[in-house]
């Protein structure tokens, strides 16, 4: 048995794991929410419809939540986008979806929106900083949306990084040795030193060619559940 898996290395990659199945679970009635309105109505004018199921997924950790239409998926509209932030009470983000306008924000380059797009699966974004929303370190999970069997669109959920951190930082200090939780592209998420601040990239081990190979279990690094979030640890002396 290698370092990694001890019961503090097994605990860290249980509780990231729960902590990931816990957001795209909040997200599930908002997805079936989403699929409703566009099976019948497919407008912008009708997304109001799945704004309850918008607000009950805030909460906990999550600081945000909505739906993104895919383009021309909607009868009025070639772009949606029903997004609320946690708040007492909840508040509506607004984004130019004008493309003739400088503020547009084409959301179709994102890599929340894109990724679920290619690949048909979940996806976590980040950490990055949230400048349309909340200036601050953020993770975003997505999962897209199916409209007679094609794709039409993403829900998604933002997480506060901090809040992650402070979910997960008690086992990663458990570990006495120095741990990081990071992206599938090697950035730190959250760590136990000072040393790799979150958005940090890690360089002493290849990250993302170890994910392209197919993640396997090895001395150092371990993907936690079926999220692409890897725990790297350093070896026990």
């Amino acid at each position: 048995m290698n370092d990694t898996r001890t019961l503090a290395g097994d605990e860290v990659v249980e509780q990231v794991s729960a902590l990931v199945e816990g957001v795209f679970e909040r997200l599930k009635p908002l997805l079936a929410a989403a699929e409703s309105v566009l099976a019948e109505t497919p407008s912008a004018a009708a997304l109001h419809r799945i704004r309850p199921q918008v607000t009950e997924a805030l909460g906990g950790l999550i600081i945000g939540a909505g739906f993104v239409s895919a383009p021309r998926v909607l009868a009025d509209s070639e772009f949606g986008f029903e997004w609320w932030t946690a708040g007492s009470p909840p508040a509506q983000l607004f984004i130019s979806l004008d493309p003739g306008s400088e503020n547009f924000l084409d959301y179709t380059r994102q890599s929340w929106f894109t990724v679920p797009r290619d690949t048909g699966r979940r996806h976590i974004n980040g950490p990055y900083v949230d400048y349309l929303c909340t200036d601050e370190y953020t993770l975003t999970f997505t999962i897209p949306v199916s409209r007679g069997g094609s794709f039409a669109g993403v829900v998604g959920a933002d997480v506060y990084v901090r809040e992650f951190e402070r979910a997960v930082r008690p086992r990663l200090r458990a570990l006495g040795r120095g741990a990081a939780l990071l992206n599938a592209q090697g950035r730190v998420i959250v760590s136990n030193s000072v040393r790799q601040p979150t958005g940090s990239l890690v360089r002493e081990v290849d990250v993302p060619a170890w994910w392209s190979a197919g993640a396997e279990p090895g001395p150092v690094l371990r993907r936690c559940g079926d999220s692409p979030i890897v725990l790297v640890s350093e070896k026990q002396g």
